[in-house]
């Protein structure tokens, strides 16, 4: 039976739907994941375009609220800023809260003169969420 972990950011527009993405791509066997933000704003078309870049197809995804995935049986929930983990929710259940941030591309990209130089920050921040996914099963098993 897979295991269900939840990608929690503010917007869910961004960070934790790359998560998401590279969870169910490269971890779909073991893990089935949702993400969800606390203050939903809409999918980023350049986290799409990132996640494209590595044959990943995220733009069919919402943006969810956290309150919508509360009825979820999660094994894990995984804040992704700082934000959520300041103000991430009770949940029932056995689910185990853990924090992995990561810094924000649109945030990172603002001063960014064209998308391709903005498209950088994308990247580098996408890259370092495939790191972590490659080590989540070694880090929820650490944290279970």
């Amino acid at each position: 039976m897979k295991q269900r972990v939840l990608f929690l950011c503010t917007g869910n527009s961004c960070r934790s739907q790359m998560a998401e993405g590279l969870t169910n791509s490269l971890l779909g066997d073991r893990f089935e994941a949702y993400s969800a933000g606390t203050a939903p704003q809409g999918l980023n078309p350049l986290a799409v375009r990132a996640m494209q870049e590595r044959g990943i197809d995220i733009s069919g995804n919402d943006s969810t609220h956290v309150q919508d995935l509360l009825h979820l049986d999660l094994d894990y929930v995984v804040t992704v800023c700082d934000h959520a983990a300041e103000t991430c929710p009770i949940f029932p259940g056995r689910a185990v809260v853990l924090h992995h941030g990561f810094e924000d591309p649109p945030k990172l990209a603002a001063g960014a003169s064209s998308e391709e130089e903005a498209m950088i920050h994308y990247r580098r921040v996408r890259d370092e969420i495939e790191e972590f996914i490659t080590a989540l099963p070694e880090t929820l098993s650490d944290a279970g």
